[in-house]
């Protein structure tokens, strides 16, 4: 590829994206009463937000779907040509239906628009037709008109989907907003994500609780790097009973071989031990403990008990699968 070529594909990348950029600068200056009127309609819904789209438009409502649905907004994504030919018994009364059709005029939109209207549903439409028949005949209309495509033939919808996905993404998120939805809600639906997990498991679920590296305060050099090194944790925990006195990392061990030479081999635990580690308890939440660590600028956390006693060690490896 020719250095001219490169820079046109530049330029025309960049173009692209300052229409797409305008685009959503339009969207936001003539954003209005009409989108607060759709969000309380939404909101006062007793059933689910049923979006449905065809062709990149119905592309772009199953994300806005999607998005809805994982931030509080029961929703999901119907086929407007399936729903023609038996789906309409998806959509319950109760239920609110959002349709995008840039054009306003899509067919298959319109012939579910008399069901739509006979089931007692809510419409919100997103077109770029204000005077089009799917506008006309909605509760609400969303006007996402666009100046012109990104596409160099302004054919491709483009600007036109740009402007659909961040309606709806406006939409899900004063929605959220007016629900109060929280990182724990989100977290209570996405319990697979890294999220949901340190929002939702505890210390107790993870921590190592087997086989702790534990050495007396008298524990000499050698001891203490053979327990560092089967114990797998890069650390050992030094106790008097079931008293906690410290911990010793394997940076103290070295930091010791540097300093003390010769003269390491004649320590014991309790000489480099830091004494007081931090410590946390196993009900508490994973997040708790990154936030812990973080603060406290260290890589693993002591769990113990009401008591003090020790019960296992969590690491930041433990809280970043």
């Amino acid at each position: 590829m020719s250095e001219t070529d490169k820079i046109q594909i530049l330029e025309v990348a960049r173009k692209a994206l300052h229409t797409e950029m305008l685009a959503l600068r339009d969207l936001e200056e003539t954003l209005g009463d009409e989108f607060a009127a759709a969000v309380e309609l939404i909101l006062e819904s007793r059933g689910k937000c049923i979006v449905t789209g065809m062709g990149k438009s119905g592309l772009v409502g199953r994300k806005i779907a999607a998005t809805l649905a994982s931030t509080g907004t029961p929703s999901f994504f119907l086929h407007p040509g399936e729903a023609f030919h038996g789906d309409l018994g998806m959509i319950s009364p109760d239920d609110i239906v959002v349709a995008l059709s840039y054009s306003g005029e899509t067919d298959e939109i319109l012939k579910i628009v008399p069901f739509i209207h006979a089931n007692g549903n809510k419409l919100i439409s997103l077109t770029g037709n204000p005077d089009s028949a799917l506008a006309r005949n909605s509760d609400v209309h969303l006007d996402v008109a666009v100046r012109e495509e990104a596409c160099i033939l302004h054919l491709a919808p483009t600007s036109s989907t740009t402007a659909q996905i961040a309606m709806g993404d406006a939409l899900a998120v004063s929605l959220m907003h007016m629900r109060g939805f929280t990182s724990v809600d989100f977290a209570r639906l996405h319990p697979g994500g890294s999220l949901g997990r340190r929002l939702l498991m505890t210390v107790g679920n993870v921590m190592r609780s087997h086989d702790l590296p534990v050495v007396a305060p008298d524990c000499p050099a050698t001891e203490m790097i053979h327990a560092i090194s089967k114990g797998g944790l890069g650390l050992i925990v030094v106790c008097d009973g079931d008293r906690i006195e410290g911990i010793v990392t394997d940076g103290d061990v070295r930091r010791a071989m540097e300093r003390r030479r010769a003269d390491f081999f004649n320590i014991v635990a309790s000489d480099i031990a830091t004494p007081a580690p931090k410590t946390i308890a196993p009900t508490e939440k994973l997040i708790e403990a990154e936030k812990m660590m973080t603060r406290n600028k260290v890589t693993s956390l002591l769990v113990t008990d009401e008591a003090g006693k020790l019960r296992g060690v969590i690491q930041i490896y433990d809280i970043k699968l």
